[in-house]
């Protein structure tokens, strides 16, 4: 008998123009490096190292591989992870720690690259991890809270501008397939027209002054 599967993620994600300086606390964020070999139709299987001892400015010109091979011996964890689609919020999600020598030697031999720094902030009631991309996903930021539950009567900051929850082209390995560079102008032209949304069926969406 297949023993009960309890492994998934409870989250709401928002698309944000900058990282507000306010959280920015002056400690060095969490660098994050990922390689994804499955990335479509919202399944995706990646490689994830993070280091948490250096601060690299995500600009687009920013070659990942450059970094790993200059900081290789910073990133202190990695990880293997399987995801399948997210609905409503929820996404299975499978993590397994590896050794970061052979972390390191996979995501050096393929693999869809992301790069980006993760800043750990605390707002209301909530812990949220705002991510800075570099490299072909510049200038996006992404803000997300996550709870062990389903995320409901969330206090969204004022810095989120739209709710980005249930749009797998935000999800990191949608922006491995295809980055946010390459569909931004398409995205802005969409925001204008139809103004920003919050899912209504969360809860109450309350919105911090």
């Amino acid at each position: 008998m297949s023993e009960p599967v309890n492994d998934f993620e409870y989250e709401r994600r928002f698309f944000c123009r900058e990282m507000p300086a306010e959280y920015d606390d002056g400690d060095t964020p969490t660098l994050i490096l990922q390689s994804y070999y499955v990335h479509a139709d919202n399944y995706a299987l990646r490689v994830r190292l993070k280091s948490h001892d250096i601060r690299v400015d995500m600009t687009p010109d920013l070659d990942p591989i450059e970094i790993l091979d200059r900081y290789r011996d910073h990133f202190s964890s990695a990880y293997v992870t399987v995801k399948g689609p997210s609905v409503g919020g929820t996404r299975y999600e499978m993590e397994h720690a590896i050794d970061t020598r052979i972390a390191t030697e996979l995501v050096q031999r393929g693999g869809a690259l992301i790069i980006k720094n993760r800043y750990s902030v605390w707002i209301a009631e909530d812990g949220w991890s705002v991510d800075v991309f570099g490299g072909t996903n510049a200038p996006l930021v992404v803000a997300e809270a996550e709870r062990a539950t389903p995320v409901t009567n969330l206090t969204i900051p004022r810095f989120c501008i739209t709710e980005i929850t249930d749009q797998p082209r935000f999800n990191n390995d949608g922006l491995a397939g295809r980055p946010f560079s390459q569909w931004r102008d398409e995205f802005e032209r969409e925001l204008a027209a139809n103004g920003p949304h919050f899912q209504p069926y969360f809860g109450t969406n309350r919105r911090m002054e």
